[in-house]
């Protein structure tokens, strides 16, 4: 998976330096061993020795020696080599040692050992791969080639370190390999770069090899180019796994996808098979639909009538050609693998079914966008101010607008609790003042023994209410220092903190905006949902901002920083490993 300009020499070690047991080069290691097997082949080691140890082999005679350009390597026996410089000072160096009584081999000599350190066991092989993830990139990979595969290598070690510390106990493995789809593909040549105005060119350049993409994508004449190319590139890399890991398909190996911004549409549209063609056909029977319903007159229902059989007829037509083909050639899966988990980073995926049409439903089931027949589970990781992220739990059940998503666990926290023990809370919680407020209270700073001022906003509230809220409480948030950190610290809390304002204010405002919104939802006082209609699981899951992180700045940075992060890392491996560690746990307590 690496680059031409980034080729890694691999190497066989054969003869090693004693203490540093780094290897000899390996011109030199050839010319020693096949000295080596010439001279002493069929010979015996000494049954046991302690490599650790050189043990100087003094008044004892070289039995054999091979001269090399620059050194020359003595044989004491089979199994007691020594190199020597044959630069001038080191011969100066020998000779006045020796003169004083050293020997030579332990004045100026290295001791060299055949093998490493430690033996090689049956045992001694990386753990079995057991889960593999497909990471795909999304815009801009023309601009930076090989970008996908230093990212994946930056989660690959983040991932590893994770392992270490929660996972060390399971014996399969994750691997994550990148899938670099862009750069084989021709789309327009070099059309769009042709007609580039020279002016600005390095910011025009950059726009049409990262921004291009979308509008590639959106294109009807190559669109299917890029759905190809990434089909093609998932089901190569899949099948050459396969080939080197035949065991993995044997023991039931899972395929999860991780996919980012672009990559996240193109990924799903391949899992379900969406074609622009089906929403085409939509419109046109939703037309039909409303001429039937609209008055038109004797020859117009005739006509619509002819039209309507006419296309009746060519519908079942083209059925019966489809069974045709389908009896004399089967057609192959688009993907030769079943999708277990569909991770989806900084995912404009939730604008693209909108405007495909796709509205909230009655049921909390992920069937609703992406049935579980194709796909196991989906979820969505966005940063809070990730400008190309949305989410995708409102696609399904509507209210769930007013339903924060869930808040991902830090790397480090001792005992979180799991996912899906999470309860959902609302954006903005209920009012509950711990005390009844004078009128001038709406204007005092809050003290240490009240909840924090917070004012946060509705997903899809406007901006004027927002404006309301703010002006109320501009005294106490404005009061230097300590109101920023109040607030600050409300907004990066697991729970939504309660906001005290006085009765007639934000309140009421509040209150008219949720009635002309959604529906009002039952919630108990701590602002956690009551029983009603909810998802089968989770879809939106929030990574958390840092205290003293400027949301402007992370605006700008927080879509390309999902790759290295630990949270990620342990958010990833939580869900794949779910199964294995659920097995583990009750091993151990049958064992118990």
């Amino acid at each position: 998976f690496y680059l031409e300009t980034e080729k890694i020499p691999v190497m066989r070690g054969q003869w090693f330096i004693d203490g540093t047991w780094q290897p000899l080069e390996e011109e030199e290691s050839n010319l020693i061993e096949q000295e080596h097997l010439n001279r002493f082949k069929g010979q015996q080691l000494q049954e046991s020795f302690d490599m650790e140890i050189s043990k100087p082999v003094d008044g004892k005679e070289a039995i054999h020696s091979l001269k090399l350009s620059r050194n020359h390597v003595d044989w004491h026996s089979v199994d007691e080599v020594y190199l020597y410089s044959d630069a001038t000072t080191s011969k100066i160096a020998r000779t006045v040692t020796q003169k004083l009584g050293f020997s030579k081999a332990s004045s100026s000599g290295t001791r060299l050992h055949r093998g490493y350190v430690e033996e090689a066991t049956l045992e001694d092989k990386p753990p079995q791969t057991s889960h593999i993830v497909f990471v795909v990139h999304g815009i801009g990979q023309k601009m930076d080639q090989g970008r996908i595969i230093k990212n994946t290598a930056m989660m690959r070690d983040t991932a590893r370190k994770v392992e270490e510390k929660y996972f060390s106990n399971l014996a399969t493995h994750v691997e994550f390999l990148p899938v670099e789809w862009r750069s084989k593909l021709t789309l327009d040549g070099d059309t769009v770069d042709s007609i580039t105005p020279d002016k600005v060119r390095g910011l025009r350049d950059m726009l049409n090899s990262s921004a291009m993409d979308i509008m590639y994508y959106t294109s009807p004449l190559y669109r299917d180019e890029l759905v190809k190319g990434l089909q093609q590139e998932l089901n190569r890399l899949y099948s050459l796994f396969c080939s080197r890991n035949p065991e993995f398909e044997e023991k039931g190996g899972k395929v999860s996808i991780v996919s980012h911004s672009l990559g996240c549409v193109i990924t799903y549209d391949i899992m379900t098979g969406w074609n622009p063609v089906r929403l085409y056909e939509q419109l046109l029977q939703k037309e039909e639909e409303e001429l039937e319903e609209r008055w038109m007159s004797y020859e117009e229902q005739r006509l619509l009538e002819e039209l309507y059989v006419t296309k009746q007829r060519l519908r079942e037509i083209e059925e019966r050609l489809h069974e045709l083909k389908a009896s004399t050639l089967s057609k192959p899966p688009v993907l030769k693998f079943k999708v277990e988990n569909f991770f989806c980073m900084g995912s404009p995926l939730a604008v693209f079914l909108a405007l495909r049409g796709i509205r909230p439903g009655t049921s909390g089931s992920q069937d609703h966008i992406l049935p579980r027949t194709i796909c196991n589970r989906l979820l969505n990781i966005f940063h809070p101010t990730d400008p190309v992220a949305y989410r995708l739990e409102p696609l399904i059940l509507k209210h769930y607008s007013n339903i924060s998503p869930v808040q991902i666990h830090w790397y480090n926290t001792a005992n979180p609790l799991p996912y899906e023990h999470m309860k959902p809370s609302f954006l903005n919680p209920s009012k509950e003042p711990t005390s009844t407020p004078e009128p001038e209270s709406a204007s005092a700073a809050p003290s240490p023994t009240t909840s924090p001022v917070l004012v946060r906003r509705h997903y899809g509230e406007s901006i004027t209410n927002i404006g309301k809220a703010s002006i109320l409480g501009a005294a106490s948030i404005g009061k230097g220092l300590g109101g920023m950190l109040f607030s600050r610290f409300g907004r990066s809390s697991a729970t939504p903190q309660t906001m005290e304002t006085g009765k007639d204010g934000p309140e009421g405002d509040e209150k008219k905006a949720t009635t002309a919104g959604s529906p009002p939802l039952p919630h108990s006082s701590s602002g956690f949902l009551e029983p009603t209609v909810e998802l089968e699981h989770r879809i939106d899951f929030e990574l958390r901002e840092g205290l003293v992180e400027s949301r402007y700045w992370s605006a700008v940075t927080s879509h390309t920083a999902y790759w290295s992060s630990l949270d990620i890392a342990l958010f990833l491996l939580t869900f794949m490993y779910k199964q294995d560690q659920e097995e583990t746990d009750k091993s151990n307590l049958d064992t118990m």
